[in-house]
């Protein structure tokens, strides 16, 4: 999948293209390798003296199994790439640890957030330096039968910085597919989460959230968030229906970035994940993305502060949106 339909040039290792961002110019640079796709999104010299509050941001995209170690390896090179692309947060997606072959796989691997599965991602991102957003751990629930699907945000030296336990639990019967029942081992969180960083502000959500633009016109409005952040594991017929639209959408109404760190591809001989991992700008346009929606890689962009004070300056929703007391009134 071409990042976007402008190619600029072609060589037998490297391909270049552009993506217009509200008066900027950014080049991808993509070099594929033999087993992972690396897109990095690289600003030009010009534009980055232009946008000194701009800092480098990766989604990464992978195919989670139920081998704990066979993914910690897939992150840890993910964590590499991130580190020599310049990136200060790399985001993986929901289940990156960990996705289970079995019903009632996961929550019997479930952990609290001490325990070594989780101590080793706060080693790593101490190791390389770099803020980790972990979407979708299985953190141990309040009993044996039971998990909380946590969003982990990690700094650079390897201390836990905040936590969202998913608000939305995937209770779907996915048409032309199978049923899902996130509810019968996971717990709901209750709290809505934002946590500053050397990135922004960061609004923090799991996968299903996407689809209820509530909690995000609550970070956005209530908890100042500028960049929202959806780990996920679309399905592959829900992805394709809704995928990029609704991550879109999110951005233009609340004029934030968002980056969305996808699973891809199939985990389990079960479950297929739609993939796409993308980072959008505040104007709702596609800054990062790889050129396949189902390789394991890390999609690059440069999320620039200023752009989102010049977009929300001049529309200036967040002073023109109505209380909640005035829809009530309006609705008797």
């Amino acid at each position: 999948m071409p990042i976007c339909s402008n190619w600029l040039h072609l060589t037998p290792n490297k391909f270049y293209a552009h993506t217009p961002l509200i008066g900027f110019t950014h080049r991808h640079v993509i070099t594929p390798t033999r087993s992972r796709c690396f897109a990095r999104a690289v600003t030009s010299e010009s534009v980055m003296a232009a946008a000194s509050n701009s800092v480098r941001v990766a989604a990464a995209q992978m195919t989670s199994v139920n081998d704990l170690a066979v993914n910690f390896a897939t992150c840890s090179s993910l964590v590499k790439e991130a580190v020599s692309a310049g990136a200060k947060l790399l985001c993986l997606p929901e289940a990156f640890s960990y996705v289970g072959a079995r019903d009632g796989d996961s929550v019997k691997i479930a952990e609290p957030l001490d325990g070594p599965i989780m101590q080793r991602y706060c080693s790593l991102a101490r190791e390389s330096s770099i803020w980790l957003s972990l979407g979708g751990f299985q953190e141990k629930g309040s009993d044996d039968e039971h998990l909380h699907n946590t969003h982990v945000v990690i700094d650079d030296i390897g201390n836990i910085r905040s936590t969202y336990r998913k608000i939305h639990l995937f209770d779907v019967d996915v048409p032309g597919g199978r049923v899902y029942k996130e509810s019968s081992f996971t717990e709901a969180g209750k709290d809505i989460v934002a946590v500053d960083s050397p990135i922004g502000r960061l609004g923090l959500t799991v996968c299903y959230d996407l689809r209820f633009p509530e909690i995000y016109q609550q970070l956005r409005f209530q908890h100042d968030a500028q960049v929202l952040l959806v780990p996920s594991a679309f399905t592959k017929v829900t992805g394709e229906a809704h995928w990029e639209i609704l991550l879109r959408a999110r951005a233009i109404e609340t004029q934030c970035y968002v980056i969305a760190a996808a699973q891809a591809g199939m985990n389990n001989d079960k479950r297929e994940s739609y993939g796409d991992s993308l980072i959008i700008d505040p104007w709702g346009t596609v800054v990062g993305r790889l050129p396949d929606r189902l390789s394991t890689g890390i999609a690059v962009a440069d999320i620039d502060l200023s752009l989102i004070d010049s977009v929300r300056a001049k529309m200036p929703i967040a002073k023109q949106r109505k209380p909640i007391e005035f829809w009530k009134s309006a609705s008797l």
